[in-house]
């Protein structure tokens, strides 16, 4: 145990039910953790000093088997639904008892930390863990605490972690045996029958997305920031293969944060202490940010060695694809410290439009944004089956969906109440497809892609001339510095043009259809930002 105030903390977990464990390690640093987790067999050393561990049956997260406990705190405030699954009051209290029970004669790894680097909006969290690999997960993700501040440290939320704990659906409620269930009343999270680490982190992420917008209008954004050296802050949205790590990760601006961040009337904050990014095909030439932070104290996720070494085969999806790091953030050496921003100046949603419908780069105004944002629209190339080439359209309200309690209007209406307020600019900007769909066109150089931000970020698209696209009624930028201008129009960009309307028709028309869940909620500001189709069936 590290902690001077060992009474008072043995008090909580006593007032938790834990009365019979087997030993506490509490606060342990990450060479502790490290050491604890190859002496119990956890995981295995890389050649960098990086801890590599497998995550079991479950290598990501498990949306389905995501609970919150209905009560009188959530009943009237929650988006019931596949999204937010309700769980029974005593049926939580149950499953929390054998837990309790189970972890009788275990030896347990306890880390206090904070959610939150602006310590206006923090909450201070004690999280439990069976395996240390997971609290040194915990170290590095969330926010670490002075010394002073573990002085009568008692959390707002505690998380209980025990992956090898097998629900009964039967019995206890659940899906199947796994589970992560949110208890707002008793500031409890139970996750269970996972080895998946993240479900911890957004299991905190998922609580700041309730607690926050009640208190002075907080907005949370599932987002990455940066800030250049002037103070200018820059917000990035975007789903999975949008670019949002790479476009963020930019050696002339620090790094504030890669996934969870709160923006108050002041600035943004991350909510974090490190990184979780994906590893699969890394290399330094691609990302050196992430590679060089692949060191002792990282954890690495489900990847595998070349044979006969301890040098890891970052092209290797035996296991899968979602192969993972964890680092805490001075793992990067242009990171913000601490990891907080002025209000931003511009805003990007990022889209990987394999339809090749979507401009270049656009500029949103405010009903434009508020819709875009609750649509969060990307499209994938369809998967491997052979002869299959039509994309795939996808939209996760807020680019975020599984992680936002509120309806996702609540959300969107901060932000347009900030944009106004700051007078933001926000740019759709498409790292897809131009000239024509995926299989015809061609994808957007990275290169224009990053002059395009570049661009908007140093003021000098402010004045430029912009041309209204016919359907989605964005305001095209015409010109760009170092890109070519062929690309800027979409619809001139493809050959064929009246295969071009009837692609932009058939997005539009995906829009408005997915959007229709909505409707209900949304004012006629957020409406204003739909697009115009032939077909609104």
């Amino acid at each position: 145990m590290k902690d001077t105030n060992l009474k008072s903390l043995m008090e909580d977990l006593i007032g938790l039910g834990l009365t019979n464990v087997k030993g506490v390690l509490w606060n342990l640093n990450q060479a502790e953790l490290t050491m604890e987790a190859i002496k119990n067999g956890e995981g295995v050393l890389t050649d960098t000093g990086a801890l590599m561990c497998d995550t079991g049956k479950f290598t990501g997260r498990s949306p389905k088997d995501r609970f919150i406990v209905r009560d009188e705190i959530t009943e009237d405030k929650v988006w019931w639904g596949d999204i937010n699954i309700p769980f029974d009051e005593e049926k939580f209290d149950q499953l929390y008892n054998k837990m309790i029970a189970a972890l009788g004669m275990k030896r347990l790894y306890v880390r206090d930390a904070f959610a939150g680097a602006d310590p206006n909006y923090r909450i201070k969290l004690r999280v439990i863990d069976t395996q240390a690999w997971h609290n040194l997960f915990c170290y590095n993700m969330f926010i670490r605490p002075e010394k002073e501040d573990l002085k009568d440290f008692h959390p707002d939320f505690t998380i209980l972690a025990v992956p090898e704990f097998m629900a009964n659906p039967e019995i206890d409620g659940t899906r199947q045996s796994n589970f992560a269930i949110i208890n707002f009343k008793r500031r409890i999270i139970l996750v269970g029958g996972t080895g998946y680490t993240g479900e911890t982190k957004k299991g905190i992420f998922s609580v700041l997305n309730f607690l926050l917008p009640d208190r002075e209008h907080v907005l949370p954004m599932h987002c990455s920031a940066n800030m250049g050296d002037d103070g200018d802050t820059a917000i990035f949205f975007g789903l999975s293969g949008t670019g949002k790590t790479t476009l963020s990760a930019d050696p002339n601006r620090r790094l504030i944060g890669d996934d969870e961040h709160g923006w108050t009337e002041n600035g943004i904050f991350n909510f974090e202490g490190g990184c979780y990014a994906k590893v699969i095909d890394l290399s330094r030439e691609k990302e050196p940010e992430i590679w060089d932070a692949i060191k002792f104290g990282a954890i690495l996720e489900n990847t595998r060695f070349y044979p006969g070494t301890n040098v890891v085969n970052y092209e290797d999806d035996t296991v899968t694809e979602n192969t993972r790091v964890s680092y805490p953030l001075h793992h990067i050496k242009n990171a913000a410290q601490p990891s907080r921003g002025n209000v931003p100046k511009n805003i990007f949603f990022l889209t990987c439009d394999a339809y090749g419908v979507l401009p270049p780069i656009s500029k949103l105004d405010v009903g434009q944004a508020m819709y875009h944002f609750i649509s969060g629209y990307t499209a994938k190339v369809a998967g491997t089956e052979a002869g299959i080439t039509e994309p795939v359209a996808a939209f996760s309200a807020c680019f975020g969906a599984p992680f936002m309690p509120l309806h996702p209007t609540k959300y969107a209406e901060l932000l347009g109440e900030k944009m106004i307020n700051h007078n933001v600019n926000i740019w759709l900007i498409n790292t897809g497809w131009t000239g024509g769909a995926y299989g015809v066109g061609s994808r957007i150089k990275l290169r224009f892609t990053r002059a395009m931000i570049t661009a908007a970020l140093e003021g000098e698209l402010d004045n430029e001339a912009m041309e209204l696209h016919p359907v989605f009624g964005l305001n095209m930028v015409k010109r760009v510095p170092g890109v070519p201008k062929d690309i800027m129009n979409p619809r001139e960009a493809w050959e064929n043009k009246e295969a071009y309307d009837e692609q932009a028709d058939k997005l539009a028309t995906m829009f408005v259809k997915n959007f229709r869940k909505y409707e209900e909620f949304a004012s006629e500001a957020i409406m204003s930002g739909s697009p115009k189709t032939m077909d609104l069936v």
